[in-house]
């Protein structure tokens, strides 16, 4: 019997069916069944902030608010680049886009509020992110309140057609709302009373879009939960069968061979 988890991908919104073939060759994410259980890697605390002051090129991704001091367009045809000034009040870093040009050419304007999420690396002495998520402070504060964004793994190919972490995390927010009240709970319900669960729905949307420390906490051991369980589950039907079915031979009468057969 089909359920929401066999939906194509493709009718998500925000998919199609260009992002619907790439999501599928590149992660075999074909249905909203796998899209949901695509898992984050780590999470992002979004209420820190970093200084450029504080960085160095050994840290992991992180954020950063400040504005765009210039924008330069360098160097020609497949070595052509957009190199942006970054400046917080303590310092200065380059924002580097060699793919997806055009795009951040409209996105990049000088003198606005602006919130950079990256990895920093080094050249030549000097910092710099290539291909930072960059968007308006503005409508980052102005969005729901999580604080805790989910990382997920991606692919090159998929970050050149801009399917990345964020747009990852975004197809999530919009099909979470689509399964409320549209998942048959997959545990009995003693167990979820008795060791305190959340359920399947609240469980995954916490997994991806946690709505504190706590109820990401209870996400993660309510499906590690669940793991164990059905490979316990798995592990004492198979026992069961061996005993039932794969016996071997019994020997209903020891006789006198019985010693003698292996000497």
């Amino acid at each position: 019997m089909a359920t929401i988890f066999d939906e194509n991908i493709t009718y998500l919104k925000g998919v199609g069916t260009a992002r619907a073939d790439l999501l599928a060759s590149e992660l075999g994410i074909k249905t909203y069944g796998d899209l949901v259980n695509h898992f984050p890697y780590k999470y992002l605390d979004r209420t820190k902030f970093y200084t450029i002051r504080e960085i160095n090129a050994d840290m992991n991704y992180i954020q950063l608010k400040g504005k765009i001091l210039n924008v330069e367009l360098l160097g020609e045809k497949r070595k052509q680049r957009l190199v942006a000034t970054f400046f917080d009040g303590t310092g200065t870093v380059k924002l580097l886009w060699f793919q997806g040009i055009k795009w951040a050419q409209q996105q990049v304007k000088p003198n606005v509020d602006y919130v950079i999420f990256g990895k920093p690396s080094e050249f030549n002495g000097a910092l710099n992110f290539m291909h930072p998520e960059i968007e308006l402070l503005e409508a980052f504060q102005g969005k729901p309140d999580f604080s805790l964004q989910a990382l997920y793994n991606t692919t090159e190919k998929m970050k050149a057609k801009f399917l990345n972490s964020k747009a990852i995390h975004k197809l999530q927010q919009n099909l979470l709302p689509l399964l409320k009240g549209k998942l048959t709970e997959t545990l009995p319900a003693y167990l979820i009373e008795k060791h305190k669960l959340l359920n399947v729905y609240d469980a995954l949307y916490n997994i991806h879009l946690p709505l504190s420390h706590d109820l990401l906490q209870k996400a993660q051991f309510r499906l590690k939960f669940e793991e164990l369980f059905y490979i316990q589950l798995k592990l004492l039907r198979f026992k069961h069968f061996q005993a039932t079915h794969l016996g071997g031979f019994h020997f209903g009468k020891v006789g006198a061979l019985f010693n003698d057969f292996y000497e």
